[in-house]
């Protein structure tokens, strides 16, 4: 059952659109940067290595893997909140928007495939585990559209199955080492930055007394490497640990326990340090945030040219009501040198020509 879920993933026009959309660095900023793409394809390896050593099931963490973020706008997390400050301004009664809940809304209704049903056709566990986060809010329209579904452990404040508790940090461990490995390729980051992190001085130290000609890229990659086997061997301690302890007997007594699948204390400190110095000097780096503020713009103005005119839109979009959703689903499946040829078509291109020519798709 979980391997047709992740081939119909695999064959979605969504998750073929994740290979031109922003995880930090915008698309075209580098063909060597991670996307949307090769960031979930790394969470599903990991989560499939981790799984297996839990005795976990494998399939379904590479589904959830693989789906995750389905939803997510062009540009990363500048596109997500620029889209959900347009939805909530154009009504303030809105549910705004949620790239979670959009990943859930991707295989749930917006992919077309099959003539006898929208969406995938997923299972359960598969879309329980792709609602990563949810807002009250958005639970509550979940719930009420499928009661007793996959928006209900969010209100009643309960724990997903373990291999959606896995996804959910194997997603962490990929994002927090690819980003320290894209942004010392950006020359955003830089060794002496990261050495301020006791545990990456400790893992480039062992590396340096075993090699001491090691230099360069090998260098930083033999250190990621060491400091990611040790966070994923510490995960699977720790949780084989407490599954031991709890020993839950069904999806029930997994979501009444605690959280089972996650790292130590000092491992999950030592990786809120590394989150707290990648968000300072990576996604709040002068040179990222001039780009973030540009595509802002790109989706502001994209959201509003399509408000004041639908037609704008191709007919499958322009005419479904309600419009404000259809415009949120249309921005929402853009990926990022489709929203900027649109911009330039609606605008031109005096505000993208602000970003870097090497940004830009044409």
């Amino acid at each position: 059952m979980f391997q047709r879920d992740r081939d119909r993933v695999i064959h979605s026009t969504a998750f073929r659109r994740l290979a031109y959309k922003t995880q930090v660095f915008l698309n075209h900023e580098g063909d060597l940067f991670r996307t949307r793409i090769t960031h979930s394809l790394e969470v599903a390896q990991l989560a499939r290595s981790i799984a297996r050593a839990l005795r976990l099931n494998e399939d379904l963490c590479e589904v959830i893997s693989l789906a995750h973020d389905l939803g997510h706008t062009p540009f990363g997390h500048a596109g997500q909140h620029a889209l959900d400050d347009c939805v909530r301004a154009a009504d303030s009664s809105s549910l705004g928007f949620e790239h979670n809940a959009q990943s859930l809304r991707v295989v749930d209704q917006l992919e077309q495939q099959c003539l006898t049903h929208d969406g995938l056709n997923l299972s359960y566990e598969a879309r329980e585990g792709i609602l990563k986060h949810c807002s009250q809010r958005h639970a509550l329209a979940l719930e009420c559209a499928e009661p007793g579904g996959v928006g209900l452990r969010f209100l009643q404040r309960t724990r997903p199955s373990l291999e959606a508790q896995l996804c959910n940090v194997a997603d962490e461990l990929a994002y927090n080492a690819h980003d320290i490995d894209d942004g010392v390729r950006a020359g955003l980051l830089d060794l002496a930055q990261l050495l301020e992190l006791p545990f990456f001085e400790r893992f480039h130290q062992e590396v340096v007394a075993e090699h001491p000609q090691a230099d360069g890229r090998r260098l930083l990659f033999e250190v990621i490497r060491r400091m990611l086997s040790h966070q994923v061997g510490d995960l699977i301690a720790a949780s084989s640990a407490r599954i031991a302890q709890h020993a839950p007997v069904d999806p029930t007594a997994v979501a009444l326990a605690p959280a089972l699948v996650a790292c130590s204390d000092e491992v999950s400190a030592d990786s809120a340090e590394l989150k707290a110095l990648l968000r300072l000097q990576l996604y709040q780096h002068p040179r990222v945030v001039a780009a973030n503020d540009v595509v802002r713009q790109v989706v502001r103005d994209l959201f509003h040219a399509y408000l004041e005119a639908p037609d704008q839109m191709p007919p499958s979009h322009a005419a479904r009501i309600p419009l404000q959703l259809a415009i949120t689903d249309y921005i929402a499946g853009m990926t990022d040198r489709f929203a900027l040829r649109e911009h330039a078509r609606l605008f031109g291109d005096q505000l993208t020509s602000q970003l870097p020519r090497q940004l830009l798709p044409f």
